[in-house]
């Protein structure tokens, strides 16, 4: 039997919304995907809107970071 994973919390656009504004704040990349900021930026709102609909369905679940990771 396969294991099932889900969402210890809901994920909300409020949420997702906060982590961008971290995300910028520190200068760090947009992603694993290797897309910087500036690009990230251009389509922001759809952006942000794939980014939270794939984790609010539960199609993504992002791989935690280790301490000091860049």
């Amino acid at each position: 039997m396969q294991e099932v994973k889900s969402k210890s919390q809901p994920v909300t656009k409020h949420m997702v919304w906060k982590a961008w504004l971290g995300v910028k704040s520190n200068g760090e990349s947009a992603g694993v995907d290797g897309m910087d900021l500036r690009s990230f930026e251009e389509n922001l709102p759809d952006n942000l809107y794939k980014l939270w609909n794939r984790m609010a369905s539960g199609s993504d679940f992002p791989s935690p970071l280790t301490a000091g990771w860049k």
